[in-house]
Order: C-alpha cells, then structure tokens, then sequence
C-alpha cells in the first residue's frame, strides 16, 4: 500500500511540474522548474524522507535557475548583437542593364560603408557606384 501511494505521490509531482514548465516563458524559470523536479527526486532517494526531498528540490532548483538564466543572458546578448548589426546595414538598390534589381547590403563603418566584397566607400555610394562591382 505505500509503494502505491509514493508512485501516486511521484506521479502528481511529475504532472504538476509539467504543467509548470509548459507556463514557464525563460530558460531560468524552465531550468528552475526542472532542477527542483530532479533535485527532489535525487533527494528522495539519497535521504528518504521529506526533508531530504524538499533540500534536494531546493538546491536544484537554484541550480537550474543559474544555469537557465545564463542561458536567457546569452539570448539576449546575442538579440542586442543582431539589433545592433541590422542597424548599421544599409541596403541599396542597384538596377542592371536588363532592368533587374540587386540589393547590395552595405555596413556602415565610422563615417564610410564597407560592401560584402570588403570595398570600402568615404560615402554612402549610388547606383552607378556600385554598378560595377555588384551588377552588370
């Protein structure tokens, strides 16, 4: 009889926790929601009573919480990176001899552009600059 209930007990656990992680919107509240879950089980086992079960919890899911929210740092460093790289690209249009358009992305560098062919320009270039090198 209590074999059935701690596997009832383990069983409601598991679904509460996964009910949780599916509301979870960062990385450090997943991971939290998750170290708590492997924590308390590794502290069941280890200890076997209650109190080992809610220690475990707790440190894993401090743990899970450091290790998530380095997880959502990197999300966003990497977010702020490709703000910052789109904000310093220009595209310009560049019409070829049959009527085609090419959009030719160019980064801006101090006060000049570089072009992905790594051509380098004082100002922003024209069509008839660029014509040459990306169209024809």
């Amino acid at each position: 009889m209590a074999k059935r209930l701690m596997t009832i007990c383990v069983m409601v656990a598991v679904s509460l926790a996964l009910a949780f992680v599916v509301g979870c919107q960062s990385d450090a509240q997943i991971g939290s929601a998750l170290g708590a879950l492997a924590g308390a089980g590794i502290g069941q086992l280890a200890g076997g009573d209650t109190e080992a079960t809610l220690i475990g919890a707790a440190v894993g899911g401090g743990a899970g919480y450091m290790l998530g929210s380095e997880g959502d740092r990197k999300k966003a460093q990497a977010e702020r990176d490709g703000l910052r790289q789109e904000m310093n690209t220009v595209m310009v249009k560049v019409t070829n001899s049959n009527g085609s358009i090419v959009q030719v992305p160019l980064r801006k560098q101090g006060v000049g552009y570089i072009g992905t062919r790594g051509e380098y320009y004082a100002t922003l270039p024209t069509q008839d600059q660029l014509r040459p090198v990306y169209g024809f």
